[in-house]
């Protein structure tokens, strides 16, 4: 198999081992077992601190005879790099290579072991030494393993990321080679520090006297939230680029470079930044992997944690929410790898999760696959040897060569990859609906305290909101909002922006002037990008637009005196009581609960759309060709906590009037991706009992299950039974 071989197929791989491997032997058996069960990738994850153990002495040879023996079973090799377990020389020849705490104390940590995390938070490439190292390394790595034509695909980053707040006791990096970066980082967007001192409104006398916040806490000023952005956006984007850089030089044959994370920075636009340093970009799914469902949710409220709920949570929360945010955040038309998959029980230390069955393997695929995945890597293929895993995740149990959930798998990965025009490509269709994320509000948002919880939980109750009722859901980045395909959205939905730069609120209203439907939630633009207050308690642009007025902003308390969120009160009388916003106009009879905050308006009354206490909480205004809606509150939350049926009813009909409707009218939730002369429609069943449905078919095609179920087609209409938890796929051929 070579790497043009491999383009026409859809990827179904497993991740074969990391440091310490089991033996040869062991390991091309699974390899034998795996192609097989119709698998056509492995997974290799390189160590540099194993592999270039003394400077200068390379130890390829192991992979050199794994590649060699995929290469006549005729499977591709998918070879991630693990350069954050950098070798001890490195340490002692750079030792400027540390990475440093707000302090100033050093990093000290020295990965032995792939374990914890891959090494992280690892050396600081900053220092130029490290960095001609690493990038050393890679060019010979690439070189010389890139003579097998059967690697198909480069990883430059396992997992991207640093943690180091959990691994190394806070924030990283404040070395003088990083803080150096970011001068001449803020020079660049800035020019001059007068530009600087007027817009963070300091005084500084030049670039040299900035200095990042080392202060103990987060704290929403420039100096804190800038440098976040700068290591988060621009710091790691950088190596990320070397990186991707080192191994198009050293690569003869050109293959694809990409990385993958830990999970979607859900809600911000750090995504949309890593997806252009590298040809593509792919995340770790791990669907019963930590705790199920948000903490605010009804569900958690129980002492014993119900089944369907939990079940449910890990369909749309932990995969469809994942993988629909990391398409939407991929360059036009790039791949979206699955890159790391859950294929056995979680295991912790003496904590081992539940063993996935065949309907789990099969839910997970399909319902990642229905989001537009266009890969799927296990992890891992043999159970874990190392003790805080051990013998978790893996396809395989630590003896034998088949389990259930393997033989599900390979079932559902065998339908898959023979229809590649549907399964292979980026080719999910543009949304009627998007939801707009903000790299900047994000960064602020984090340097505060409650905000940042209320908006990931609006963000994510949003996503839920449109999920469960049919409705597909794309997500935009506030710098992109110039792209043409913005245009062909019928509704932009803005949750809790309470951060806006004048840049990004006249996008949105340009958006809306020609002919878009933009829903902002209340708070919108309170703060600019610097973190200043805005006077009017709202951005003037959006104000000047609905020509309205803040007239109250507070907390809102929560149903039945709940405390899920609620912030302790100063004192008497600062939280609104409990209740609902009234339907007015084109919302009149409808009813929506207030969550969070409320903050109503003085405006004019016919355009009023939502009242408070008889006081205007809603506005709707014509725009231009289109419609801008302002909602005095914030909505998603209502999707997951203290969930009643009539907000949900006047969410329907605010979408409805901005022309978004469900793809399919039933209790069914349906998503289609399209290829050549066919489609493929992921039916999804999320209630307690099996339903039976009919969809509509185009004119003259056909219709059959990918997996063989029954379906009863005729006059242009199949019907088909789902199962509770249940996902069909039906391929329709016109």
């Amino acid at each position: 198999m070579n790497k043009d071989m491999f383009s026409g197929l859809f990827p179904l791989g497993s991740h074969l081992c990391r440091e310490p491997m089991p033996s040869m032997g062991e390991m091309k058996r699974d390899m034998g077992i795996l192609k097989q069960k119709g698998f056509n990738l492995i997974k290799l994850q390189e160590n540099w601190l194993v592999d270039e153990p003394s400077e200068g002495e390379y130890r390829f040879e192991r992979y050199h005879e794994l590649i060699s023996y995929a290469d006549k079973l005729d499977m591709g090799v998918y070879l991630g790099l693990t350069c954050e377990q950098a070798p001890n020389w490195l340490w002692e020849k750079h030792p400027g290579c540390h990475m440093e705490h707000k302090n100033g104390t050093k990093v000290v940590y020295q990965a032995q072991s792939t374990l914890p995390a891959d090494g992280k938070p690892g050396p600081c490439y900053d220092d130029p030494g490290a960095m001609a190292e690493q990038l050393r390394f890679i060019r010979k790595l690439v070189s010389e393993l890139g003579e097998h034509e059967n690697i198909v695909v480069w990883n430059t980053w396992q997992e991207i990321a640093y943690w180091p707040e959990g691994l190394s006791g806070g924030p990283v990096c404040y070395c003088p080679q990083t803080v150096a970066f970011y001068r001449e980082w803020l020079k660049s967007v800035y020019g001059t520090v007068d530009a600087l001192n007027g817009h963070w409104n300091t005084r500084y006398a030049s670039f040299k006297s900035i200095e990042p916040d080392r202060g103990v806490r987060n704290i929403a000023i420039p100096q804190h939230f800038y440098y976040r952005y700068f290591m988060d956006n621009i710091q790691i984007a950088n190596v990320l680029i070397q990186r991707r850089n080192a191994i198009k030089e050293a690569d003869r044959l050109n293959r694809p470079v990409f990385a993958h994370k830990g999970s979607p920075e859900l809600g911000s636009g750090m995504d949309w930044t890593y997806s252009r340093t590298q040809d593509f970009l792919g995340t770790s799914n791990y669907p019963a992997w930590g705790f199920s469902g948000g903490a605010w949710d009804d569900f958690k409220q129980r002492k014993c944690l119900p089944r369907h709920e939990c079940l449910y949570t890990e369909m749309w929360d932990n995969l469809a929410y994942k993988m629909d945010f990391l398409r939407s955040a991929a360059k036009e038309g790039a791949q979206v790898w699955a890159a790391e998959y859950q294929g056995g029980p979680a295991s912790t230390d003496f904590h081992i999760g539940r063993m996935p069955d065949a309907a789990d393997m099969r839910r997970w695929m399909l319902t990642t696959m229905g989001a537009g995945a266009t890969a799927i890597s296990f992890w891992v293929t043999r159970s874990e040897i190392m003790a805080p895993e051990t013998n978790g995740f893996s396809l395989l149990d630590s003896e034998g060569e088949t389990t259930e959930r393997l033989e599900e798998v390979s079932r559902v990965g065998q339908a898959l990859g023979k229809y590649p025009d549907l399964f292979a490509n980026n080719n999910k269709p543009q949304a009627e609906a998007a939801i707009l994320v903000n790299e900047w509000n994000y960064q602020l948002l984090r340097a505060m305290e409650f905000v940042p919880n209320a908006y990931l939980y609006d963000v994510r109750g949003w996503y839920k909101a449109l999920w469960s009722a049919g409705i597909p859901c794309d997500f935009v980045e506030a710098s992109y909002l110039n792209e043409a395909k913005v245009s062909r959205y019928k509704t932009i939905i803005v949750p809790l922006s309470l951060s806006l730069s004048d840049k990004v609120a006249k996008d949105c209203l340009e958006y809306a002037k020609n002919g878009g439907n933009l829903i902002l939630e209340g708070a919108c633009g309170r703060l600019n990008e610097a973190g200043y207050a805005v006077r009017g308690q709202m951005n003037g642009f959006i104000r000047e637009a609905l020509q309205v007025k803040v007239s109250r902003f507070s907390l809102v308390r929560e149903p039945d005196d709940g405390a899920r969120w609620s912030q302790p009160e100063h004192t008497w009388g600062e939280y609104a009581p409990a209740g609902f916003l009234k339907g007015k106009g084109s919302l009149d009879e409808l009813r929506i609960q207030a969550s969070i905050y409320i903050e109503t308006y003085e405006a004019r009354d016919p355009d009023t759309c939502l009242t408070w206490n008889d006081k205007p909480a809603g506005i709707r205004k014509e725009y231009g060709a289109g419609t801008i809606w302002l909602i005095g509150t914030a909505l998603g939350p209502n999707a997951t906590a203290y969930m009643e049926y009539e907000t949900p009813k006047a969410i329907g009909r605010l979408l409805s009037l901005c022309n978004v409707n469900p793809a399919h009218n039933g209790k069914l939730l349906i998503q289609k991706r399209i290829g050549n002369n066919r489609e493929a429609w992921f039916i999804t069943n999320p209630h307690k009992e099996s339903l039976t449905e009919t969809f509509v078919l185009p004119e003259t095609a056909k219709a059959f299950d990918i997996l063989g179920g029954d379906i009863k087609t005729c006059a242009g209409a199949a019907e088909l039974t789902v199962e509770p938890l249940d996902v069909r796929v039906i391929i329709v051929e016109r």
